[in-house]
């Protein structure tokens, strides 16, 4: 299994810090033999996936600005020079101004709606067709997405819409690229403590109640989701495409919390 992404290259979008959902994803598709590219945006995040892009032998980062075309443009240029080809992208890219997650869903600016869906829906089309024409029959794109986009999900407000959004493109994206052979899929972690995860209000309560009602007793792990992605980016996934693909310990199956949970 150590060999099972060998010969694959792809890029990683989203990675902030090493407790990433994106840079779990990242050493695991390393482990597992395939060679990464990384985009961030700003020079703050550049500083720190410096050094974690280092770590797994990765010298291609890219400074890259979703909500530019000439930004995105001039990383896939880059890409194509420095590869030619991509095997992979691993799409974990997400926003919303957290002060509007806190109010009422019912508040939600015109400003904010455009931003969090353009940043967190329309930047994996943006992105997928860039990389369509570098990718062969047989390739894998994959984003992150959240239970918050079907059912509603105390704090999450837009960023449950925009979820909502994203997987629904991600079906018309695999109906679209499905003829090229192209495979588009999302994972659904649970609450997970990230950076992202961290400016969701009630995120500790959110954590503690999900770990205490999932069927399996746990939340996700970036090793978990890690190990999903690698599935979904490799050969083993070459008939599954247009999945959300739950990592959550079972949590989504759940109509209401465990019988001693209840008050």
């Amino acid at each position: 299994m150590n060999d099972l992404m060998k010969g694959k290259r792809g890029l990683v979008m989203g990675v902030a810090n090493d407790r990433s959902i994106a840079w779990g994803i990242a050493r695991a598709l390393h482990a597992a033999g395939a060679e990464l590219a990384f985009s961030y945006q700003g020079e703050a995040f550049g500083k720190r996936v410096v050094p974690l892009a280092a770590s797994v032998g990765s010298d291609i980062l890219i400074d890259v600005d979703v909500t530019n075309d000439a930004s995105l443009d001039a990383a896939f240029a880059t890409l194509q020079d420095r590869w030619g080809e991509l095997d992979f992208v691993i799409h974990a890219i997400a926003y919303s101004d957290k002060t509007e997650l806190a109010g009422r869903f019912v508040n939600t600016t015109r400003s904010n709606f455009r931003n969090s869906l353009t940043i967190s829906c329309y930047s994996l089309i943006d992105v997928a067709r860039r990389a369509a024409p570098m990718m062969a029959a047989g390739s894998s794109i994959l984003t992150l997405t959240y239970q918050g986009s079907n059912a509603v999900t105390p704090h999450y407000n837009v960023m449950g819409v925009a979820k909502a959004a994203l997987e629904s493109s991600v079906r018309y994206l695999a109906n679209d690229l499905g003829r090229d052979g192209i495979r588009v899929n999302a994972i659904s972690p649970g609450p997970m403590k990230t950076l992202a995860g961290a400016a969701i209000g009630g995120a500790r309560k959110t954590f503690r109640h999900t770990e205490e009602n999932a069927p399996l007793g746990t939340n996700a792990t970036l090793e978990a989701v890690g190990g999903a992605a690698v599935y979904l980016a490799s050969d083993l996934a070459a008939c599954t495409t247009g999945e959300i693909v739950h990592v959550d310990g079972g949590y989504h199956i759940l109509g209401m919390p465990q019988a001693e949970n209840l008050h």
